[in-house]
């Protein structure tokens, strides 16, 4: 049975491509929703360009059929934009409210049309208010990928005495365990413990040759942090997910290590860093100063991290000094996401911090961004997500750890263990 479905704003603003999303259905557009679309035409973000694309996708459709009559699609199904409907809800629903009238666009079709009309929409709040309206419900799932049993780039598997005698002489073990490429193993031992990475071609694990460095003073404290140092020193992987609660070092190991490697090993030419702008204020734009300085109030967290690494690992001199002088020789740049887009990044090793703020399509369009000799090093807390659109298992870092899974390129580890401190610790776990 052909099913209707009625997309809010936000779908159009997720994806500019998903009115094709629904194979033969029905797609229904309010034209409250054509309005809303063009106050964001404008933006420069993703929110522009998703806003006109789906304009151009509309202003296609309709060249050849009437869009208020429906213009069928390749898949079989019809888009149509709905002008005219009867208001069927409770009174005390202000229709002064956009996304009430949307609401009751799709509580007119149902009653008018066809009663497997279907609201899609990912915000909760509009969700739940057509569900009390009797409207069937749904988020738009294209591009998500379930949290619960994500990849964590490891298994843990236990082996006998004479297995590690041989793997400390031969650096290599086979299992029966179904691993894909680059995924990382913790070997026990009784109160042993050996780190192992499978190799697809070899069909064995093999040992890690970087767990055990201490870039820039800072070394492992946990398993987890063993596997993302040798990710994150091993040139051969030019993509690296750190993915980790609140305190689990997944910044600050990418920074030591970016500063091994480009500092010292020259192996890059610098450290990129950058950080999505979700303001819980006002947006970046309203700050005074040059971009580098509004930029700086949200980098922050980088300067506290990279200020902890100068403590320990420089000598002379105050941190803030070493600091600035990376900055003044570009050895350091800070970078804004919102103009990534059309540059081509080479031979710098780039992380993007708090990640899990991203879509799946932001994220596809800055790995696409690398050049010859990039690294690009993703962190952050899919429970800590700032994006109203975005969830566990919707935004673009959880999608990316799946989709990249098996890449010979491509290492993703899930940090479990706070080591910032145990209040720190605690707080993650508790509250």
């Amino acid at each position: 049975m052909k099913k209707t479905f009625v997309l809010d704003t936000n779908v159009l603003l997720h994806n500019a491509d998903s009115i094709f999303s629904f194979e033969d259905n029905d797609v229904v557009i309010p034209i409250q929703v054509i309005e809303e679309l063009d106050r964001f035409k404008k933006e420069s973000n993703d929110l522009g360009r998703n806003a006109r694309q789906v304009a151009r996708h509309l202003d296609k459709l309709r060249e050849t059929s009437c869009l208020t009559k429906g213009v069928k699609t390749k898949t079989g199904g019809k888009v149509r934009v709905v002008v005219d409907f009867i208001n069927n809800l409770p009174p005390h629903f202000d229709m002064k409210v956009v996304d009430n009238q949307i609401l009751a666009v799709a509580k007119f079709l149902q009653n008018e049309e066809s009663k497997n009309t279907i609201f899609v929409s990912k915000d909760l709040n509009a969700r739940i208010k057509a569900d009390a309206l009797g409207l069937k419900v749904e988020d738009y799932e294209t591009n998500k990928v379930n949290f619960d049993e994500m990849y964590k780039g490891y298994k843990t598997l236990e082996i006998n005495e004479n297995e590690l005698k041989n793997f400390d002489e031969t650096g290599v073990i086979s299992s029966q365990e179904d691993f894909v490429q680059n995924e990382f193993s913790i070997l026990i031992c009784g109160n042993e413990k050996r780190y192992a990475r499978y190799n697809s071609e070899s069909e064995n694990l093999e040992g890690l040759k970087y767990h055990d460095r201490y870039p820039w003073g800072i070394g492992a404290l946990n398993d987890q942090q063993h596997l993302a140092i040798d990710a994150l020193l091993d040139d051969k992987i030019q993509l690296v997910c750190l993915v980790g609660k609140a305190g689990t070092g997944k910044t600050l190991l990418a920074l030591a290590a970016g500063l091994q490697k480009s500092v010292d090993d020259l192996a890059y030419k610098r450290i990129a860093v950058s950080r999505p702008i979700m303001p819980m204020g006002k947006d970046i734009g309203y700050l005074p100063g040059t971009k580098d300085e509004k930029l700086a109030n949200w980098m922050m967290p980088i300067f506290d991290n990279l200020h902890y690494i100068f403590d320990n690992y420089i000598t002379e001199g105050l941190p803030s000094d070493h600091l600035d002088l990376l900055l003044k020789n570009e050895k350091i740049r800070l970078e804004a996401l919102t103009y990534i887009r059309g540059r081509s990044i080479t031979n710098q090793w780039l992380i993007i911090d708090e990640s899990q703020n991203l879509t799946p399509h932001e994220i596809k369009t800055i790995i696409s961004r690398a050049g010859e000799g990039t690294k690009i090093v993703l962190t952050g807390d899919p429970n800590q997500i700032d994006n109203p659109y975005l969830d566990p298992s919707s935004n673009g870092l959880t999608y990316l750890m799946e989709r990249f899974k098996g890449q010979p390129l491509f290492c993703g580890i899930v940090l479990a263990n706070s080591e910032r401190s145990t209040l720190a610790s605690l707080a993650a776990d508790i509250l």
